[in-house]
């Protein structure tokens, strides 16, 4: 790289700063843009308003005409809860609706310490779009009459629970609702009797469902991130909706086995058992709104079985990767591993070590640490043949100035040519230094996607880091800064000044001069950029890894002696070129490159 190159990329990092800090815009039009963005939201049905009172109150007055129709009973009431609960979760069921008012998971707090419900109040809706005389119902708005009942299932305690619509004393349609004694699931079975001939598709039922996430973690920013509606089909195929931006997606191609509300480290999950024929998903955020993570909808067909009855199950727990893929139907693809390659890494090769070290019931900083150390010693072969190869080029460095100082810098691709001849003859692969670092760079990129999704670190400490799962904000400021935000985290930092020092003996090692040698200063402070508003684990990883690479390549050069590189590169020189052995055909296509561009300079002279 010249001087020119690294001059441009520098004032173009600066350019892209100053534009950032200058176009940031100011309090009114950030207010202006959250309130016609949750507008929008309401015009497209992604956000509902909610009724007023009195509104409410004079409907239910004006239309008791209305009580003596269809589901009249129903129309009126007083709104009752019933609390079902066993050592995993306390789920609050509403007469209004016969819906689940609330989810709270008992075992877990918020990270400010409180309860955690997932979802509550009006806030989410969970209702049958029905036909009846010419009418359109949502049994979300009608009211239901609970009964309770307790029995014994599989030698497990169970409660069961059942919500009644009534239409008349012989027809009326019964959410039965059972809870085992342990776990995070939820039964639910709609079972109608008698309404075949009052229905007007009795064997499709259109359902509803629509949840505001509560928040539930430190910063909402990195929640929202991780949150969105994920979907499975019959033949086991896992998608979702854009994490970062408002989406909808109906599909009626192909059944869908279950749809889940998925929120960083907890989530919702509506499983059909005998599938949804059609289902119209969306996301939502309403930036103006602090308290709740997005809102999620999911319009959903359902059929009826054999007997009858829609049979439904609901997962509200964490999202831990044994825990989810313990309930069966591939709920543990809920959590993202990353794309392509980096989910295989992740998924059979990390997740497996960490669980096995887990079992050790270590402090997690610990099991960092341990698996840390694992890695760096099975990639300690490629990081060998890494330095090995820069200690190469280091020694062949004098030659390669004698020949620049020849040939001189204005004829680029002959340069290049001899510098090609030197690598042949001295036996020297150029690239030897950057394939094992590129080999590793996939697992590298696989901890990105692994650490901010594993469930185990959450609300864990280690040394002055209180939670893994999130940044460690030791310096706090009143206000944004740009491209850092408002904190500074202690381990992002510790880990930006680990790369600084890695980088420096690196280019020792490698005997990088010129601009060369300064480059690789630049990628740490984008890093501390990036990385700032992670967990705390990620960074806590990453600086381990830089302090045990210096400690291999420092351990590794009392194995390297320069001396006897020379010398085999001397013997190597002075052996004859086999003429029956084949060139790479990457070393042919750079030589016939070079002879290509050879020629075009010495027709232009």
């Amino acid at each position: 790289m010249d001087k020119n190159t690294f001059t441009g990329l520098f004032l173009i990092m600066i350019i892209l700063g100053v534009g950032v800090f200058l176009m940031k815009p100011n309090e009114a039009e950030i207010k202006k843009e959250k309130l016609t963005v949750h507008q929008d939201s309401i015009k497209k049905g992604l956000i509902k308003t909610p009724a007023k009172a009195d509104t409410v109150a004079k409907t239910v007055a004006v239309d008791s005409a209305a009580m003596k129709g269809p589901f009249g009973a129903a129309i009126n009431g007083t709104e009752q809860f019933v609390t079902l609960e066993n050592a995993d979760v306390r789920i609050k069921l509403s007469t209004k609706g016969g819906r689940i008012y609330s989810a709270e998971l008992k075992k877990y707090l918020t990270y400010g310490k409180k309860p955690l419900v997932l979802f509550d109040g009006d806030k989410n809706t969970f209702g049958l779009a029905l036909t009846a005389s010419g009418k359109n119902y949502n049994t979300n708005d009608l009211y239901f009459k609970p009964s309770n009942t307790s029995l014994t299932v599989a030698g497990k305690d169970s409660s069961t629970v059942t919500m009644r619509l009534s239409y008349s004393p012989t027809q009326y349609i019964d959410y039965v609702y059972n809870l085992k004694g342990t776990g995070f699931k939820l039964g639910l079975t709609i079972r109608p009797t008698g309404m075949d001939q009052v229905l007007a598709n009795s064997n499709v039922y259109s359902l509803n469902w629509n949840a505001s996430l509560n928040k539930l973690e430190k910063d909402i920013k990195q929640e929202r991130q991780y949150s969105t509606v994920y979907y499975r089909n019959m033949d086991g195929d896992v998608d979702y909706l854009s994490e970062a931006k408002d989406d909808q997606k109906s599909i009626g191609d192909k059944k869908m086995q279950w749809v889940a509300f998925k929120q960083h480290f907890f989530s919702s999950v509506l499983i059909a058992k005998d599938g949804i024929t059609r289902s119209d998903l969306g996301v939502v955020t309403n930036v103006a709104d602090t308290a709740l993570v997005k809102e999620m909808k999911a319009g959903l067909q359902l059929t009826r079985d054999a007997s009858g009855a829609v049979p439904l199950e609901f997962y509200f727990g964490p999202n831990q990767f044994n825990t989810l893929k313990e309930q069966g139907y591939d709920l543990q693809k809920i959590i993202n591993l990353g794309w392509g390659p980096l989910k295989y890494i992740n998924q059979f090769a990390v997740l497996p070590v960490f669980n096995f070290l887990k079992q050790f019931n270590w402090n997690y900083g610990l099991i960092i640490l341990a698996l840390t150390v694992l890695l760096k010693l099975v990639l300690s072969p490629l990081t060998y043949k890494s330095y090995l190869s820069m200690a190469k080029m280091r020694v062949i460095k004098p030659e390669m100035d004698e020949i620049k100082a020849k040939v001189g810098e204005d004829n680029p691709t002959l340069l290049q040519q001899e510098y090609l001849k030197l690598y042949k003859k001295a036996g020297v692969n150029p690239l030897g230094g950057c394939l094992p670092l590129l080999l590793q760079m996939p697992i590298v990129i696989a901890f990105f996607r692994f650490f901010p999704s594993l469930f185990e670190l959450r609300g864990q400490n280690f040394l002055w880091m209180h939670d893994l799962s999130t940044y460690d904000d030791v310096i706090k400021f009143s206000t944004n800064i740009p491209i850092i935000g408002n904190h500074i985290s202690a381990m992002c930092l510790l880990m930006t000044i680990s790369t600084l020092i890695y980088t420096y003996f690196n280019n020792q090692i490698s005997g990088a001069t010129g601009q060369m040698k300064y480059i690789g200063y630049i990628t740490p402070f984008i890093f501390f950029a990036t990385l700032n508003s992670y967990p705390a684990g990620l960074n806590y990883y990453y600086f381990l890894a830089n302090m045990f690479t210096f400690l291999q390549q420092y351990l590794i050069k009392f194995m390297v002696d320069d001396k006897k590189i020379h010398a085999q590169i001397q013997e190597n020189k002075k052996k004859p070129e086999d003429p029956k052995k084949k060139k790479s055909g990457f070393a042919a296509k750079m030589e016939e490159m070079m002879r290509q561009q050879q020629q075009v300079q010495t027709k232009k002279k």
